[in-house]
């Protein structure tokens, strides 16, 4: 996929802004949007341990969630629908997407147990939360970009999983495991579609739960090209690094990276 040549949003902003009465409250937020010295606390923390970035996709019901119990794991988004079924929360938790971040927000503000990251640009919906706010571009020249140093700034990639693939090298996983990514969409159900807004009208039909995005839910249009884009992106990043990408999704269509039996992680 060719980079798209974007100008970056946070430098455009800031520039545009920083003259007018607007400024002071800029500046406000800036000087507490990413809770710098927490993250940086983050890096290497997990240094040479397995990690599991959770999707929640329908093929998140056919393993069992209470093996990751004593892991290194990544949740993200609605997965706090299948807490009941796993020993403890995450021990990350993220929300990239503004309408998730918004519709969401109460549920989201509730997860205890672990450490709840989010982009400042959803703090508006999440504050009180007890979320840590990072710096994440989503409009930047090169896209899709994969970044090491998530203390200082992230990359949107079209889908949480890259943000949450960042992270996870920050963290200094190695290998990292994908699980639950099943990157396959139906889009023929009924659906309201208004631009890339889309809002179910029925059951969800993509992910684990089918109130994931049940209806009166808001989700954007899934663009699996750059999804895909963007997985290569992440998997060259990591290798050039010695850092090992797995996939342990049980099915689907993610054939970006090496693909490994969920259960075999947890033979001997």
């Amino acid at each position: 996929m060719a980079a798209l040549s974007i100008k970056n949003w946070l430098g455009g902003t800031y520039h545009q802004i920083r003259s007018s009465r607007k400024f002071y409250n800029y500046s406000k937020l800036r000087d507490n949007f990413s809770n710098s010295s927490i993250l940086s606390g983050l890096k290497g923390l997990h240094s040479g341990r397995r990690c599991f970035v959770l999707g929640n996709g329908p093929s998140l019901n056919k393993i069992d969630l209470r093996r990751l119990g004593s892991e290194i794991t990544i949740g993200c988004n609605g997965l706090f629908l299948a807490f009941e079924r796993m020993i403890s929360p995450p021990t990350y938790y993220t929300v990239e997407d503004v309408l998730v971040a918004e519709d969401r927000a109460a549920e989201l503000k509730r997860i205890k147990g672990c450490t709840k990251i989010a982009p400042l640009d959803v703090k508006q919906h999440l504050d009180g939360g007890d979320f840590v706010y990072c710096n994440f571009l989503r409009r930047y020249a090169g896209i899709p970009k994969f970044g090491w140093a998530f203390d200082k700034r992230a990359y949107w990639g079209g889908t949480v999983t890259f943000f949450n693939l960042q992270l996870a090298a920050f963290l200094g996983c190695n290998p990292i495991i994908l699980v639950g990514i099943d990157h396959n969409y139906a889009t023929d159900f009924n659906i309201k579609k208004e631009g890339k807004v889309w809002t179910s009208q029925e059951s969800d039909q993509n992910h684990f739960d089918p109130s994931y995005f049940g209806k009166g839910y808001r989700w954007h249009d899934p663009a699996v090209h750059l999804m895909e884009a963007s997985y290569r992106v992440a998997r060259a990043a990591c290798e050039a690094r010695g850092v090992s990408t797995q996939n342990a999704t049980v099915g689907g269509k993610l054939e970006v990276f090496p693909r490994v039996a969920f259960e075999s992680l947890f033979e001997g």
